[in-house]
């Protein structure tokens, strides 16, 4: 009886499914001795909560947010009370001390707290953190994004990376989604018949070369052929893998061979099909531990394959090179010497794109400039050309500063950009630089250099018929200095729907200092608005300008908390600048996260101080941030069941 395709499919995926050790996250965690400075942290973080925080909350909070009756925005502080320190709670800690230093929390007529309690419970962020375990945090075994996808399978069978072009874009990182839905998988498969129509030749033709490769020729006896086989299956599920097969794994494999050969396939179509199910398998299409742990501790070091590829899909977007997996296999990669040398080797590789496309483009919003609208009218400007000339900018800019090991004070402030001819004309500077070829170019005006004066991120903050004060002022705090800003009340209407009588002869300006009229609104514009307003002289797509659309002279000067004040984008960038050590946690934060796959909780805060005091010796150069992040516990260790 001959087997069908759609039958051979589902046993190949059968089979691979049935293959697998899945590590489920759990919430067991290694107990080690506290130092005696954690020691003393954590028993005045309890006597912080107990005498400041539990009150606090009991007098504010408690009546709307309570597991008794239905809660305010979703948030319920019984856990809370409970067990502060636990991860769960981490990001809701976060959410609530910024709705309270904004007053936005409590609402207008409850009792309100005063300035100096809303200031203690500021400061509790910074107590709670010595609350938590030493943990690692939930591991994530996830899934090939697209792009890696993409990238390993032509690494693997060199195939041409967009042959994934089918599969839906994805945002990897923080937040990343590691699930995989049916239709998901018949993508895979149709993706993983394409590329072996490419790699294989049909039956009864003669081998491209690449097929040689991995098949090899055809063995003369059916005893040569197992052996041939095993040895095939071997080598094709260790490159696959990225880490050596068990003997389950080729077990399965070899299963799929049999399947084919005992339904009549010929040697090379069986191999095909081994190859197939190797494609649509976990194990290739998850990152995986080399072989589970037999130990009653909780947390364990990642094994040094599964660092290589930890690290090469964090840097590279692709599967480890040669040099990755030797060191894996006589187990040095896990060194902190070997480990830090491979970081700087891999960064100065083309293949360290990957870093900014993944996570620069991210934090810096520009993932959709490609796709973001423009009115045409206005900006004709904005065509493809110029909108991935703003991408190379940032992402040359970027790379300059990981490749150079510059401090990443630099991204604040810097003194060069990389411009062509046709993004000259945003700066002004089409009669020194013209041509398509992207360049390194020297600025001498103040007010542009570093992220804060580049267009594409200037416009990607920007409305598509003007700029916007807010989203700049937004970002700024955001995205550069780490802060949480809630998200406006919804009863305040926007600029648009402003009344048309009042506002008729008002700037942008004036027409936005309205919502500071209103108490719940003023405290976050107090702070957002001279930031949006210091970077007015720049238009939606990132041009200078003295004046408005509408003939009014541009006010860009403003006064922020602390008594520093401004009159041009040039001074507010030094005012920035000099929150330096903020801006570099941020960005710690921002990379730990995304070479996690998950938001920061509990014990990360502490990994977090360590970190920066590593960095901060070494002027926080951005190699060394890396290096320090990929060389860090969380990244270093998982829990195990």
């Amino acid at each position: 009886m001959s087997i069908t395709k759609a039958h051979f499919v589902r046993s190949a995926i059968t089979v691979m499914v049935l293959g697998i050790q899945w590590v489920s996250p759990n919430t067991s965690h290694a107990e080690s001795k506290e130092d005696k400075s954690l020691a003393a942290h954590k028993a005045d973080a309890k006597k912080f909560f107990d005498k400041q925080v539990k009150p606090f909350i009991k007098k504010y909070c408690i009546d709307c947010h309570q597991n008794r009756r239905p809660t305010e925005a979703g948030l319920s502080f019984d856990p809370a009370l409970q067990s502060p320190g636990h991860a769960a709670f981490s990001e809701k800690w976060k959410k609530s001390a910024a709705r309270v230093k904004a007053h936005d929390m409590p609402p207008e007529g409850l009792d309100q707290p005063s300035d100096k309690e809303r200031q203690m419970f500021a400061e509790w962020l910074q107590k709670v953190k010595y609350l938590s375990p030493k943990d690692p945090g939930p591991f994530v075994i996830r899934r090939l994004t697209k792009t890696e996808y993409g990238n390993t399978l032509h690494d693997l069978l060199d195939v041409d990376p967009d042959i994934v072009a089918s599969l839906p874009d994805e945002v990897s990182g923080e937040g990343y989604l590691n699930s995989l839905s049916p239709l998901q998988l018949e993508q895979y498969l149709t993706i993983s018949e394409k590329v072996l129509n490419q790699v294989v030749a049909p039956e009864g033709e003669a081998p491209t070369e690449i097929q040689k490769q991995l098949f090899g020729e055809t063995p003369r006896s059916g005893s040569d052929e197992q052996a041939a086989v095993r040895k095939i299956t071997q080598s094709l599920a260790r490159k696959a893998y990225r880490r050596p097969p068990t003997s389950a794994e080729i077990d399965v494999l070899l299963n799929v061979f049999d399947l084919a050969k005992q339904n009549k396939l010929s040697y090379q179509a069986s191999c095909r099909l081994m190859l197939k199910a190797i494609l649509v398998s976990p194990q290739f299409l998850f990152i995986t531990p080399a072989k589970e742990v037999e130990t009653k501790k909780g947390i364990v070091p990642l094994d040094d394959f599964q660092l290589a590829s930890r690290l090469s899909y964090l840097l590279w977007a692709t599967m480890p090179d040669a040099e990755l997996m030797t060191l894996a296999e006589q187990g040095k990669l896990h060194e902190p010497p070997v480990l830090k040398s491979q970081v700087t080797r891999m960064l100065l590789d083309p293949r360290s794109r990957a870093l900014f496309d993944g996570f620069g483009a991210q934090w810096l919003k520009l993932g959709e400039i490609h796709t973001r609208t423009f009115d045409p009218e206005k900006f004709p400007q904005m065509t493809a050309d110029m909108r991935t000339a703003m991408y190379d900018e940032a992402r040359l800019f970027f790379e300059s500063i990981v490749r150079e090991n510059r401090s990443v004070s630099n991204f604040i402030d810097s003194d060069y950009t990389y411009l062509n001819g046709n993004l000259a004309t945003i700066y002004g500077l089409e009669k020194t630089v013209t041509g398509p070829e992207m360049r390194k170019v020297k600025l001498t005006n103040g007010n542009r250099g570093g992220i804060l004066g580049m267009p594409g991120v200037l416009a990607a903050t920007s409305f598509p018929n003007r700029t916007s004060p807010v989203n700049r002022g937004v970002w700024v705090l955001e995205q550069v200095l780490g802060d949480h800003v809630p998200a406006a009340p919804p009863n305040v209407p926007s600029l648009e729907k402003q009344d048309k009588k009042q506002i008729a002869n008002l700037t942008l300006r004036e027409r936005t200092e309205l919502h500071r009229s209103e108490a719940v609104c003023a405290n976050c514009h107090r702070l957002l608005d001279p930031i949006g307003f210091g970077l007015e002289n720049f238009d939606a797509i990132g041009r200078w300008r003295d004046k408005d659309e509408n003939g009014q002279a541009i006010d860009a000067s403003g006064e922020l908390p602390g008594g520093r004040n401004f009159s041009n984008p040039q001074e507010l960038k030094a005012i920035i600048a000099d929150h330096s050590v903020k801006f570099s946690r941020n960005l710690v934060e921002r990379l730990l996260a995304y070479a996690l796959c998950r938001r920061l909780e509990g014990y990360d805060e502490i990994v977090i101080d360590e970190l920066m005091q590593k960095i901060a010796k070494d002027d926080y150069r951005m190699q060394t941030l890396i290096t320090e992040v990929v060389t860090s516990y969380p990244f270093t260790h998982r829990r195990i069941e």
